[in-house]
């Protein structure tokens, strides 16, 4: 049986970004499920704004082609998503749009994403924990034809959420956000079985 390979980032640029500490808990729960986890920052693939202009002059821009082919070499995606203005963040939106992109005529459109599966979540510093943006990064994945499982976590006043280590101070939600990273794993493990 291949084990499943994910890859898990938070959609914010911050250095110290609540959703990438958000990815990397949920990376514990798909790593104990038996998932091989990837966790990078979207801040080391600095992305000019998507134009097509500029890639039909200069091709597809290095960090974004070393993101997009993260994407096409793991089975599926762990992603923590700040909300904006209550919406999907620029920088998350801008990563997935180049991803996106073709780099050679032949290729099959939306190749990092084809049959690839994902689990959402976000940390907010308001109270509803960033449901509005998840809606939008739902609706943008499953566009591209990944499969977004149905459950979802969002953690209210993400601020004062988070204690040592990167944990959350409430168990409770500390359970159910590396409960989602394990539910992807067995998912995946189904799938390629």
């Amino acid at each position: 049986m291949k084990t499943p390979r994910i890859l898990a980032f938070g959609g914010s640029l911050r250095a110290d970004s609540m959703n990438q500490k958000l990815a990397a808990l949920a990376s514990d729960g798909a790593y104990a499920s038996g998932a091989d986890v990837t966790l990078i920052a979207l801040r080391d693939f600095r992305m000019p704004l998507f134009d097509q202009d500029s890639e039909d002059a200069a091709g597809m821009p290095e960090p974004a082609r070393e993101f997009k082919h993260l994407l096409a070499n793991h089975d599926g995606f762990i992603i923590a998503c700040p909300e904006y203005n209550g919406g999907i963040t620029g920088a998350l939106k801008n990563a997935l749009d180049w991803a996106s992109r073709r780099e050679r005529e032949n290729e099959p459109s939306l190749s990092a994403f084809r049959d690839k599966a994902a689990v959402i979540l976000s940390a907010s510093p308001g109270a509803l924990g960033g449901i509005r943006g998840l809606a939008q990064v739902r609706a943008v994945l499953t566009h591209v034809g990944v499969n977004v499982l149905p459950a979802q976590v969002a953690v209210p006043h993400g601020g004062d959420a988070f204690g040592e280590e990167g944990l959350l101070k409430d168990a409770a939600m500390n359970g159910r956000v590396k409960d989602l990273g394990a539910r992807l794993a067995a998912h995946l493990g189904k799938m390629l079985a």
